[in-house]
């Protein structure tokens, strides 16, 4: 097992990386001296799995858990839900003292996250992430929040999970398009933090895709590394969380006039990072041979590069892009590459530059593989 630690102060947690780890989960959550009463929240999809294993070492360990079911998929992540959620908590008189289990991909651990930091004015809770999505991004830092008709993650809270647990062997039941998302977030970690890690991935990325364990290992905890170092100097947001936003803007954008259902996250933010590669050529000095590096990446993954929208469809884009929570004063600020491993924050970007990398020209919103 491979232990990285957040380093927030009293605040501070670890994440354990390893295989079999869920079958020590309530042995974990005792160590930390949790409330006994706590309500694991997950979606059905999960559920089916994980579920009794997660029940099964919480009992074991003394404590007296809960379940809660919501629905799947990033369209779940409402108000609505989370409504849901705090009525089945009061039911079951979940307390101050209790925690949450947050058990799943991305949109339980953000919703889960965000019932936790608001229910009763904030309980502890645990992030148990099953996607390699989540385990490498969204299960750290403490971004909690749904989303709105609006724009994604709209309504959040910053809120630390007490632990973060992730089992390797859940991810070997994800379907192949989940896994592959994933890894959207692990290259973004190597073009905005780490050039050593971005060749690690081209050099071994056929074992990455065959889950090889030892590799896995490491570049999760890779990963997680990196967003614990940047999360421990800027917790809020404040500067230098903000490369972490890299390809988010307008994969954001493309997510929400999509309605959240025809791209999965890592797909659309696959799609945002090659064109925030683009923009950074013609902005900020990015080479071209590295743009093509980073395209050719995700292109190997099998993951979308390209967008083609009709003009309709960019106007949506551009009202959507302008509702993200990153702008400043009416201004889009994106996070742009000087070379891989180094980006800079706050960069002002002209509209036509925009459409010009995500190259709008179909009369359908049709993401392509950029072959």
């Amino acid at each position: 097992m491979r232990t990285v630690k957040v380093p927030l102060a009293n605040r501070s947690y670890p994440i354990h990386i390893g295989a079999g780890l869920l079958a020590d989960l309530g042995k974990h959550c005792a160590r930390l001296r949790l409330g006994q009463r706590c309500a694991v929240i997950s979606d059905a999809t999960v559920a089916r799995r994980y579920r009794k294993p997660a029940l099964a070492s919480l009992k074991a360990a003394g404590f007296a858990p809960v379940f809660i079911a919501q629905p799947a998929g990033e369209q779940a992540k409402t108000l609505k839900n989370v409504q849901a959620c705090y009525d089945q908590l009061a039911k079951h008189r979940i307390e101050r003292g209790s925690f949450i289990v947050a058990l799943g991909g991305g949109v339980v651990g953000d919703m889960a996250g965000f019932v936790a930091a608001t229910y009763l004015r904030g309980i502890d809770f645990v992030q148990v992430p099953t996607t390699l999505l989540a385990q490498v991004d969204s299960s750290v830092g403490g971004k909690v929040g749904v989303n709105l008709p609006a724009g994604k993650n709209l309504v959040g809270a910053f809120h630390q999970p007490k632990l973060v647990l992730c089992d390797l062997d859940t991810l070997r039941t994800l379907p192949t398009r989940e896994f592959r998302a994933g890894l959207a977030e692990v290259i973004k970690y190597g073009i905005i933090y780490d050039a050593r890690l971005f060749a690690r991935l081209e050099r071994d990325l056929p074992k990455l895709l065959q889950q090889d364990l030892v590799t896995l290992a490491a570049v999760i905890a890779r990963c997680c590394q990196i967003k614990a170092e940047v999360v421990g100097q800027d917790e809020k947001e404040t500067g230098l969380r903000a490369i972490l936003n890299f390809g988010h803007t307008l994969g954001h954008g493309l997510e929400a006039i999509s309605k959240y259902g025809k791209y999965l996250h890592g797909e659309a933010i696959s799609i945002g990072q090659v064109a925030a590669a683009k923009i950074s050529q013609a902005q900020t000095g990015l080479l071209e041979k590295d743009t093509a590096r980073i395209t050719a990446l995700f292109q190997k993954i099998g993951l979308p590069t390209q967008v083609k929208l009709t003009p309709a469809q960019t106007r949506r884009l551009f009202t959507a892009i302008k509702l993200d929570k990153k702008v400043s004063h009416g201004q889009i600020n994106f996070v742009l590459a000087k070379k891989i491993g180094q980006v800079i924050t706050g960069q002002k970007v002209e509209s036509t530059q925009i459409r010009k990398a995500l190259n709008p020209q179909s009369s359908t919103l049709n993401s392509q593989s950029g072959r």
